[in-house]
This record gives structure tokens, sequence and C-alpha cells, in this order.
């Protein structure tokens, strides 16, 4: 009988210490959702522009070396309109489509979390800064924050941020940092300070820090990611070319483009 009492008491206390463990992981996923949305509720609607921004909230890559002048000053979520429902096929906003004897305009929906993204950044980035480095195109990255639902971190804001930090305080810098973000990928998420030192590593200024830190541009990203979501661009990468949606999977993603290229000579 003492044995038997004995051993009912440690499953007793085994279940106390389960118990407790059990209420501290919830306590700890309670707070973790907290702080995400206190992160979330943050951002504002509003803010400022980075270099090479576009009204869709993209960033025009004109050279390896060089982004565009910004079309906007300043971007407001509030301005955006959502649809009754999202539109199939997509219809992104405001796509350039360049004039004849003009480098070709690819826009690009990718995602700093994306592991496709990541894919397509290796297999395709050298050619990319080729095409831009002899004049045939113009590259404009929306960096987006879909996959924010999948980080406690919100890193594809973050990583969306950084680059827009990149390419306003240094965009001879942003391609450099473009292939290093998505070479990092199997390395898992950063912090704001591993973002920055990333950047200062690949070419930016340590005044890059500073930005990263301070969500500067976080509010152009939500911007960028709700407008690609009204748009009906359900997922990353989403490639256009001269206005016309790229499959992914079925054509060659070289191939289309060298058309594109031809066409407009």
């Amino acid at each position: 009988m003492r044995a038997a009492q004995e051993a009912a008491q440690k499953r007793k206390s085994l279940f106390v210490k389960l118990g407790v463990l059990a209420a501290v992981i919830v306590v700890i996923a309670l707070v973790v959702t907290l702080i995400v949305q206190n992160n979330n509720a943050k951002i504002a609607d509003s803010g400022a522009v980075p270099q090479g921004g576009t009204a869709a909230g993209g960033i025009m890559v004109t050279s390896p070396d060089t982004v565009a002048q910004k079309t906007i000053e300043k971007v407001d979520i509030k301005t955006l309109e959502a649809p009754a429902e999202a539109p199939n096929p997509a219809t992104p906003r405001d796509l350039t489509v360049a004039d004849k004897g003009e480098p070709i305009n690819i826009t690009m929906y990718v995602d700093a979390n994306c592991v496709h993204c990541a894919d397509f950044e290796a297999t395709y980035g050298d050619q990319i800064e080729e095409w831009l480095a002899n004049g045939d195109v113009t590259v404009e990255y929306r960096n987006v924050g879909y996959l924010d639902r999948g980080s406690p971190t919100n890193f594809s804001s973050r990583g969306a941020n950084a680059l827009a930090c990149v390419a306003d305080e240094s965009p001879a810098a942003y391609m450099s940092f473009v292939k290093a973000l998505w070479g990092h990928y199997p390395e898992g998420e950063m912090k704001n300070a591993e973002l920055a030192d990333l950047a200062i590593q690949n070419g930016a200024a340590e005044s890059v820090t500073s930005c990263i830190e301070d969500d500067k541009f976080r509010p152009f990203v939500q911007y960028a990611t709700t407008a690609g979501q009204y748009d009906g661009v359900a997922g990353t990468p989403s490639i256009f070319i001269q206005g016309k949606e790229f499959a992914l999977g079925t054509q060659d993603f070289p191939t289309e483009v060298e058309k594109a290229i031809a066409a407009n000579k």
C-alpha cells in the first residue's frame, strides 16, 4: 500500500509539473502574439518613399548600381480601396511597359522570407544584373510582406524595409544586398542588427543601420503588400515582363526576357 501511495504521489507531482509547464508555454505564446500584434500596430498608415520608389510600392532599378528617381514622396495605405474580390488573373497597378527602343521592364513581387524567391535569385540573379549592365532592362522590385503571417518577427516586412533602406541610403549597393539577402535564406531569419550588418558588408553606408532599426520604410512595405493583395497577386515570386505575367514553372525566364528585348529594339 505504501508503494502504491508513493507511486500515486509521484504521478500527481508529475502531472502538476506538466500542468505548470503547459501554462508557462501558453503564457509565452500569448506574450509572443502580443509582441507581434504590438509591432504591427506601431506601423503607421502613411510614410516616406525611398529612392527608386514607385507609386505601387516598388523600387525601380535602372543599372547594377543605380535606382531611378522616386516618382512619389509619400504613400498612405488609407488611399487604397479594397475590391469586392481580388481580380483573377492578377492585375497589378502601374506596371511599366517600355516604349520601343527603351530597356524593357521586369516587375517582380518578391518576399524576403520566400524560398522560391531565394531559388529564383540564385538561378537568375547574375543574368538580371547582366541585362541591367547592358541597358536591356529595368527591374522593379515590389518587396512585399506576404509571409509575415508565418513569422513571429515579421521578417518578410523587416527584410523589405532593409531593402528600401539600402535603396535610399546606398543605391549602388542595392543589387549586392538583394543577392546577399536571399543568399542568406537557408540560414534563417535575421534580427534588424544582422540585416544592417549584412547590408554594410555588401556596400551600404553605416547610416543604413538607423534606417533599418527605426523601421523607416515599413509603411511603404505595408502599402506595397496591401496593394499587391488588392490587385490579386496571390504569391511570390510573381513576375511581369513588359506588363505580361510570366508563367513560372511553365515558361523559361531568360528566353521570355530575351524575346521581349528583341521585340522592343
